[in-house]
Order: C-alpha cells, then structure tokens, then sequence
C-alpha cells in the first residue's frame, strides 16, 4: 500500500497563549500532517478576533513543515442546528453564526469547514431537509470559496443526514452545490447501518453514484463503541471497537480513498490524547494494544 499520498492528522485545541499555532505544534507533535481545530469554544459563541489567534506565523509554520492549508479543517460548533424549523429564531441564529465561521475560516486560508447537518427536533425528515438546504442558501456569501463539508451522522435522536439519500437531497437542492460537500465519519457510518467490514467498495460505489467522491472532501477516522446500525454516537480508539483495526486500515489505504484528508477523533485515554500512537499504528499498519494498556495506566 502506497503511504506517501497519506494525509492522517487529529483533531487538537485551539487555546491561549498560541491559538493556531500552537494546535499546530500539537499536530506535528503527534507526526500528523493535517490537523482539525474549532475556531473557539464548540459549545458557546466566545470567539477571539482573528486578529489574536497568531495567523501569520501559523501559515509560515505549515509552510516550513510542508503541509499544504488545505489540510487543515474547521470543525463548525455543535450548536448550530439548520434543520430546526420549529423555533425559527434557533435557525436563524445558526445562520448568522454560520456566515460568522465562514467569514473567519475565509480569513484564516482554511479551505474545508465540517458542518453536522442538524436535529429535526421533531419536525417531519422532509421538512427538515428543506430546512438545512434553506438554511445554506442562507449563509453562503457571495464569493465563497470554502467549502461546508456535510458530516454524516450515527441516526441518535431526530439527526438529519443519517444516509446518501438525505446528503445527495441536500446538495442537489442547494443554490450553490459547488459549495456542499460531504465529510464521513466511520462511526457515524457504522452506527448509521452501513457495513464498512464487509460493503466497504459497495458503499465506495453507492456514494460515488449518488454525490461523487470528488465532494468527500475529509474522513474522521474513528472506531465505534457501538455495534452495526445502533444508531448510538460513541467513538472508540482504533481497534478498540466493533468496526476494527483492519477494516479501518482498509478506509484509510484505499486506493479510492488514500489521497482524501483524515482526522481521528479518537477519545483521550486516562486524559492522555492517544495520537501520536494511533497515527504510528497507521503508518506501521499494525494494532497495538499494549499502547492503550500503557496510557490506561496513566503512562504516555
């Protein structure tokens, strides 16, 4: 299997005193090449002006460590929920708060903003589609040259885009379908129904039918807590979970797959971030449990 074409990085904090530079210096930390950041806290709308988060010497950083800003992703807050149409003032602060990570992203040089599609709270799926293709239309600015990657979800609750017909429903109706893409998270998939042990080229296919590889702009890589279909939200470290280790490696060396950016979102351990094991595993193509024993012992 070809690894030189392999872009693996995680997703690191956005913090003082270096902003994006020093989520920079913690994804090269972990020998990633590519590296995922919220522009400010995910579960409230504090953000610092662009102006403060060290934007210039974290552009020469990437450029200094040969990664391109197009492996770097922004991973939009969780509070935005297009897909409401039953409180019309929560939609609508999720426009406005969307055109505001557009803005900042299109100021930073990123190129790829992850959106979750939303939560119907209720409302009919139909609905709620038309809501989110409503709600992008909305906060597209004239220009626009990110791309909102649409992240498939595990199916908890009433989220909206749990499957390849809600998306393709999404971007075929958008205004600006050049601007809609898709980020898959293996999770999400698994626990959404989709077999990626034993249908993993028949999803390829199915995916490629019905949107086009060329709109997955990124992979979260994750293993699921959860089996086949639960539809249950719970991310696993890599190879600790019922999609696997080698099935995994399979998503990431794909030769469909291999040139497409990937992040784990791969839960701490013991309050150890276990990346810079889980990306050695990658490139080694080999599982080893004994580093998940080590960090459950508080060791690094």
């Amino acid at each position: 299997m070809n690894q030189n074409k392999l872009i693996i990085g995680c997703h690191v904090s956005m913090k003082a005193p270096k902003y994006l530079l020093g989520s920079l210096n913690e994804a090269l930390s972990y020998g990633a090449n590519a590296l995922m950041v919220f522009t400010g806290a995910p579960q409230n709308t504090s953000r610092k002006p662009i102006s403060a988060l060290f934007v210039p010497q974290f552009l020469e950083q990437l450029q200094l460590n040969q990664i391109p800003i197009d492996h770097v992703i922004v991973h939009a807050p969780y509070f935005i929920n297009l897909a409401n149409s039953i409180k019309t003032n929560v939609f609508q602060f999720g426009v406005d708060f969307l055109q505001k990570e557009i803005s900042r992203c299109e100021a930073i040089g990123v190129k790829t903003l992850v959106l979750h599609p939303g939560s119907s709270v209720g409302a009919a799926k139909q609905v709620a589609l038309d809501q989110i293709v409503k709600g992008l239309d909305a906060a597209c600015l004239p220009g626009q040259k990110l791309q909102i990657a649409l992240e498939t979800m595990s199916g908890k609750g009433n989220e909206v885009g749990i499957n390849f017909d809600e998306i393709q429903y999404i971007i075929k109706h958008v205004k600006y379908p050049q601007l809609i893409g898709v980020c898959w998270d293996t999770c999400h998939l698994y626990a959404a129904g989709y077999d990626l042990i034993n249908q993993l080229d028949a999803i390829i296919a199915e995916f490629d039918q019905k949107i086009g590889l060329d709109k997955l702009l990124v992979l979260h890589i994750n293993d699921s807590q959860k089996p086949l279909n639960s539809r249950k939200d719970r991310h696993a470290n890599l190879g600790m979970g019922h999609i696997g280790f080698s099935a995994l490696i399979n998503i990431i060396y794909h030769p469909l797959l291999i040139n497409k950016i990937k992040i784990l979102e791969t839960p701490w351990i013991k309050k150890q971030p276990p990346y810079f094991h889980e990306i050695k595993m990658i490139h080694d193509q080999t599982f080893n449990q004994a580093v998940f024993e080590t960090l459950l012992l508080g060791k690094k």
